[in-house]
């Protein structure tokens, strides 16, 4: 009895320093020590990111059960989990990969572990001890932009100011990264499907695997083309020389989603109108911006606020990257736009209250000539696209 007590406890000693030896190897081979480097030459970043457990993590997850997947792809799997504290998270499980994987997924842990921005998803921690790393993110309940914008339910419901949020709220983001993280990122990956939208849909950039930190003495990059057809700068993938403003052109795709509702890239469109960016300049070249504006949006919203939308997207857009505007540029210029579309919204309020005043007041006769003079004020977009004049200098 005594020896099988002995026996067994022996054997135990043996697999738990197995499993110690594993986790072990697990956390080299994932880039664990080289990961320990860099976050220590980094201030703060060891307070601001975990080291979770593989235990934590398993029940997180109820032991990556399938029902909790809330998102796949060529990165790996993505699930919702609930930590002990009960806070909810999403936990990415990559994918089996070779070296340049890893690379990747410690260059994210390292971009985000100093970023602390209201528009960029929150890296909360990662775990390295199992055979493939995992990275902890604040979760983020309302899917993507991408889903958003082109879910056949919900892009008639999507109203213009929540679309010119959205894309002020990236812009910022794109321009915090650019300009005020040190040393500055370029993300490389911009795209609807890496913005994420939280429970009141503000807007959150995500997916930093691609990004790149550039020294603060250079303000390009010779580097590998990476990113997504559709998005891609074209300068870029000519010349390989990665730049803030490829960023920049990508974002002005992301744009042009939001106004059109189309996809960047579709080969389900004729061949003229697979690439939206340049099916979109034509049309804006033809002066035909109204034809290819999403049909509420066109209806909805102001037709000079849209015509200045549009040209941002097409300034965005240019083929070389010295003309198109920065980030900042671009944020700040959404943001007038958006003043500008409050303004305009608290003008129609207020013609709104006072017809309901001066009707109450006067005639019926005199009402008839009230509510003709509103009708005028407040003419549709529709009314005006032909009166548009535009410059294509700008």
């Amino acid at each position: 009895m005594v020896a099988l007590v002995c026996s067994s406890w022996l054997y135990l000693i043996v697999k738990k320093r197995q499993l110690i030896k594993l986790k072990q190897r697990f956390f080299e081979q994932n880039g664990g020590l080289i990961l320990q480097q860099k976050l220590s030459k980094q201030e703060n970043s060891a307070e601001t990111t975990k080291i979770f457990t593989m235990k934590e993590l398993k029940k997180a997850t109820n032991n990556y059960d399938e029902t909790l997947i809330i998102g796949q792809g060529g990165f790996g799997t993505v699930y919702k989990g609930i930590l002990s504290n009960n806070r909810i998270v999403a936990i990415k499980k990559s994918k089996i990969g070779d070296e340049s994987q890893i690379e990747q997924f410690i260059n994210e842990v390292v971009v985000l572990s100093q970023i602390n921005h209201r528009n960029v998803v929150k890296l909360l921690g990662c775990c390295l001890e199992t055979q493939v790393p995992l990275l902890v993110y604040e979760f983020i309940p309302n899917g993507t932009l991408f889903e958003y914008i082109h879910h056949e339910s919900k892009v008639s419901t999507i109203s213009w100011e929540t679309r010119l949020r959205i894309a002020a709220e990236t812009a910022e983001a794109l321009s915090y990264l650019h300009s005020a993280a040190s040393p500055p990122i370029i993300h490389r990956d911009v795209k609807s499907s890496n913005i994420l939208l939280d429970s009141t849909y503000t807007a959150k950039v995500s997916d930093f695997g691609a990004s790149k930190l550039v020294p603060l003495d250079q303000t390009q990059l010779a580097t590998l083309v990476q990113g997504t057809l559709g998005y891609l700068d074209p300068e870029y993938m000519q010349t390989s020389q990665l730049t803030e403003k490829s960023d920049v052109y990508s974002y002005g795709v992301v744009l042009v989603e939001l106004l059109t509702g189309k996809k960047a890239l579709s080969f389900d469109r004729p061949e003229e109108e697979r690439s939206l960016a340049i099916y979109f300049l034509s049309f804006f070249k033809d002066n035909r911006l109204f034809e290819v504006l999403e049909k509420h949006i066109a209806n909805e919203g102001n037709a000079e606020q849209l015509k200045e939308a549009a040209n941002l997207a097409k300034m965005c857009l240019r083929l070389k990257g010295e003309d198109r505007p920065t980030m900042k540029e671009v944020a700040t210029k959404l943001e007038d736009l958006r003043k500008m579309e409050k303004h305009s919204r608290d003008n129609v309020d207020s013609n709104s209250e006072e017809t309901k005043f001066l009707h109450t007041m006067t005639s019926d006769s005199h009402n008839y000539d009230v509510y003709n003079q509103s009708a005028n004020v407040n003419d549709t977009v529709r009314d005006h696209v032909a009166l548009l004049d535009f410059d294509d200098g700008r």
